[in-house]
Formats: C-alpha cells, structure tokens, sequence
C-alpha cells in the first residue's frame, strides 16, 4: 500500500522511520522517482518499487550511490569512501562532475540543518523548494537523470522570475497590472467585491439557467449595491467578461435576440470558478510581460498572503516549453534599462542551454555530456542569482515587502464590520482594523519616503530651476509658480513686479481663483478682449508665434510663461497668441 510523501521542507530525514539521516546505519540514498529513504529502510523493502510511488527501481539496490548533496547538510563535513559509482564506471567523470555541482547548490539549503525553517537562506521559497527537490535526484538510473535536467530547467527559469522581479519598479506593479486587465474589457473590484460577485454570479448560474448578459449583470447589481454602492452595471459587466474570456460559459445564440450564458459544469463550484478567475488574470499579466511572485499575487486578488500556494500552481500550470526562452529575452531587456551593473548578461549562454532541455516526462534519456553541461548551467545561474540579492538588490528574497510598503494597512479594512464578523483574514489583512494601527503606518511610511525614498516624491515640472533658460544667469530661482491655470480677466499689471506669476483677481474670492486649486481650471475661459493683454515677453525669451495654417479657427493654445501650455480663446478669429 503506497504510504503517503512527506512534507517539501522534511528532506533531512527519513519519510519511512522519521529518523534523521546519518553518517553510520542512516544515510540517505535516492531513487530514480525522486524520492530518498535511509539504507536501513531501503534494505527492508520487499521489492524493487518505491513504497511512496510505485516506481520500479531498475538497478540493483546496492548499486544505488549515497546522497552526499543531503549527507553534508546533517553530517558537516563527509569524506567520500567510494571509488566510482557501480553501473556508471565508463562516465564517472561526467557523474563526478554533475554530483559536485548539485553538492555545491545543496550548500544554500543549510539553514534548513538543526531544525531551521530556512528563513536565512538567501534563496527565495520557491527557488527553495525547486532546489530541493533537484538535490532529492539521482543519476544512476535513466528515470533519475532526465527527472533531474528537468528539475534543473524548472530552478533555471525560477531564477530568470526572480531576477526580472528585482529589476520591476514595484510602485507601478499593480497599477501596470489594472491597467493590462481593463485593456482587455475586464475588470477587478477589489478583493472582498469580487469575491461576491463571484458567488452572486455562481447563485444564479449553479443550477444550469441559462441567462442573457444583461440579466445576469441586473440580478448582481441589485443584489450587490446592497453592500457596495460603487457597483454599477458597467463594472460587473466588466467582471462578466473576466469570465467569459476564460471560457467559462456556454453560448448559445439566438435569432434576434440577446444570447444567453450557461456555466460550464466543471466550474459550477466556488474553487473551480474561482480558479480559473485568478488563471484568467495571471494570463493577461503575462501576456502583457508582468512578472509577479506568489505572495505578490495573494496580496492584490485576496488582500492576503495565505494563497501563495494556490497561486503558485496557477503559475506552474500556464507555463509553456516557450514561457522559459520568453523570459529570457524580458530580462536581458530589464537588464539593458537597469544598465546591469552586476553584469548579469554573463548568464545569458547558460539560460539559453537551460531553456534547450525538454521539460516533458516523455522525453528521452539525456546523454551523461549533457546532464554535466546542465548542472554547471544551473549552478552558475543561481550563483549569479544570490550574489545580486546580496550585494545588489534591496529586497532579499524577492518578497512583496516593497510592493505593500507604500500603502500596506494605511486605509481602514472594508471587511472589518461586516455582518458582525469581523475580518475574515485576521492578521494576514493587508489592511489595519484600527485607527491607531492606520495612523502608525501611515506616518511610518513617510518617515520611509523621507529618509531614503525621497525621489518618489513628485516634484512639480513646471518649477524654474537653476540653469534652466527660464531664469537669468547671476539670479537665484524663482519661487515655484503656482499650478497650471487660465489666465485671469486681467491686464498685465496682474503680474507680479518680478515676472514670476500671476496674482490672484481682486474681485474674485480666493477659494473660486482658477489658480488657487491644484491642476483646476476655470469652468470656463476667461474673455480676452485684444492682443494688447499679452503684448509683455515671458522671461528667458520671445513668445512662440504659431502659424496660421496649423491653427484651428476657435481656440488656439501657446505657451505664455514658464513653459506652461495655457489655452487662449479670443473674440475676433483673425486674432490668437
């Protein structure tokens, strides 16, 4: 009877007698399925299969080589009694040489010795977890080798994803991520809105009711205004295409009239429709070259960090043979925009060997000259990897530390006193449940932005800096002039002594001035009654007179002062600046 696989991160110990491998009666020894017990254990075996998988073992079990790569994680420092590998004397270089390199990777999974949880390593999880389980891998066997070139393809192209997440600006990561989802028609509310209006949509389509879009698109809005003001026809209706994009509905078209939609049964449960929801939008997020981790991932589609599982299978399953090669290129193009100061480009001929390995289990056996080429590929690409998160990158691991940091619990949960509940996420929320928690974050954060943070900061572009031809050499700056605006119903003698900017109208209130807000303009422009108004020169040179045949006859727009684009309407039409 098979006995169930343990746990990714209990590879130090035995999964049959739970003991911990040793240098004496315990060490680990690997099979061609991945999988790896203690000599003791596999001595009792009743027959030539794994007792986890059923996987033959094709060789004889005394052949089967010790897993020093696991060994010198418990053991220190393991001196290796073996002359040669029986089975693969006539390759025992090229095995020598492949095994030296996975021993050397297995080296960043030292945290996990002495009962670690492997929070020091300098490899993210994901890279952790792939790592491991290329180290579990055994090259006696042909199973055993080709399981490993694909661990090593799979640890390659996790490493391409985290280098092209350092490299991301992660301010703009959700906003560029919105922005791909509404390009496509489609929409996200937010975590706890699109979680109704999912299940609304699954209440009304569960029982097989075929509905025409603007049906169904009534009943979530009726039901959901309830709840959430905001929601309007035109964002469920956005939501409604989300899911039909994934193919998630069965249309059946009707003469002269509306369509009407039947949920497909696979996706007639929550975690199916749900599913295919968030594999829906990681698409779109790819196709449009985003790079997002897992934690990254729960943080924006469930406000939360507990679905980084469920999102790295997501991941795992769009994948394609192509995703790797693609990859590539995105970073050598991040590479080229960063200036690449770690001279990450050097890793470029061992990514693309890397991409070259077949990632299908069908595939055949690899050469022993290959499997070494592969292993040295992948040792190099992670070293490269950890010494750019070490002397390179301010985020470690990769983390979504720096995509939450800006906004992480400074707004109060929505979730918080809903139906008496209380959040359902708890202290995963991303959110505070406090104003003492949302006013501790908030001013911690912009104590962040002014430390170190401080070119995050917008700076008005149209401010007279030094140097800059709109101010006089010999002569200080400016004071910034004010916003954008019209031009007041005025004469020049609106103008300060200095030429800097207009003031404010006297007859008008401060509160109404087209200037006194921030980037606002008047309801309507000001009456311009002759050229005379505007006959002064804007400091630092002339004024830009525009030629007749590229102007429109009604309203025409100049550059007045400080470089600022100010239309200008006229009474005569032969008349404009």
């Amino acid at each position: 009877m098979p006995i169930q696989a343990p746990q990714w991160t209990d590879f130090l110990s035995c999964p049959i007698c739970y003991n911990e491998f040793n240098e004496s009666q315990r060490k680990p020894i690997s099979l061609g399925c991945g999988h790896t017990v203690c000599k003791t254990c596999l001595g009792q075996f009743h027959s030539k299969q794994c007792p986890f998988d059923q996987t033959t073992i094709t060789v004889d079990t005394d052949v089967l080589p010790v897993n020093f790569a696991i060994l010198q994680l418990v053991s220190g420092d393991v001196q290796k009694s073996e002359n040669g590998v029986m089975g693969v004397s006539e390759f025992t270089e090229y095995y020598e040489d492949a095994m030296e390199c996975i021993e050397e990777l297995a080296l960043y999974l030292k945290p996990f010795s002495g009962g670690g949880a492997g929070n020091n390593s300098p490899l993210s999880r994901p890279m952790q977890r792939k790592l491991v389980t290329l180290v579990n891998c055994q090259l006696v066997e042909d199973e055993g080798r080709a399981r490993a070139m694909r661990a090593a393809r799979s640890l390659g192209e996790r490493t391409v994803t985290e280098l092209i997440l350092q490299h991301q600006n992660p301010q703009q990561l959700s906003q560029n991520l919105w922005a791909a989802v509404r390009a496509r028609g489609c929409q996200f509310l937010g975590p706890a809105m699109q979680e109704e209006t999912l299940k609304l949509i699954l209440l009304a389509l569960e029982d097989g009711s075929a509905l025409s879009r603007k049906v169904l698109v009534m009943f979530v809005v009726q039901r959901l205004e309830k709840q959430f003001s905001q929601a309007s026809k035109t964002s469920i209706g956005h939501v409604v295409q989300l899911l039909y994009r994934a193919s998630c509905f069965k249309v059946y078209k009707r003469d002269g009239d509306s369509s009407l939609m039947e949920l497909k049964e696979e996706f007639r449960t929550y975690d199916g429709l749900r599913r295919e929801h968030d594999a829906q939008i990681v698409q779109i997020a790819m196709e449009a070259g985003l790079r997002i981790s897992p934690e990254q991932w729960s943080s924006l589609l469930y406000g939360d960090t507990a679905h980084k599982s469920h999102m790295q299978s997501i991941i795992d399953k769009l994948q394609t043979p192509g995703s790797f090669a693609q990859s590539v290129n995105e970073l050598v193009i991040a590479l080229q925009r960063s200036g690449d100061p770690a001279n990450l480009s050097r890793l470029r001929p061992y990514f693309d060997e890397l991409a070259k390995i077949d990632p299908s289990p069908d595939s055949e056996t690899p050469q022993w000259d290959d499997t070494r080429k592969g292993m040295q590929a992948v040792k190099l690409v992670v070293q490269g990897v950890v010494d750019f998160i070490q002397n390179y990158s301010g985020n470690r691991k990769g983390d979504s530390a720096q995509v939450t940091s800006g906004k992480y619990k400074t707004s109060m949960c929505r979730d918080l006193n809903r139906n008496g509940t209380g959040c359902p996420r708890g202290v995963n929320c991303t959110f505070a449940h406090s104003d003492e928690e949302m006013y501790r974050y908030r001013a911690r954060n912009r104590k962040a932005v002014e430390k170190g943070n401080t070119k995050e900061i917008p700076s008005f572009k149209g401010e007279a800096k030094k140097g800059s031809p709109l101010v006089a050499k010999g002569t200080s700056s400016p004071p910034s002039p004010p916003p954008p605006g019209l031009v007041s119903r005025s004469t020049v003698s609106d103008y300060s002594s200095n030429g800097v900017g207009p003031r404010e109208p006297p007859d008008m209130p401060r509160s109404q001035s087209p200037l006194s807000s921030y980037g606002r303009q008047a309801a309507y422009p000001p009456r311009v009654s002759s050229m005379e108004q505007y006959s002064h020169q804007p400091p630092g040179g002339a004024m830009r007179q525009p030629l007749q045949s590229d102007m429109p006859p009604e309203r025409k727009y100049c550059t007045l002062v400080f470089g600022y684009i100010t239309p200008c309407v006229f009474v005569k039409k032969k008349t404009w600046c």
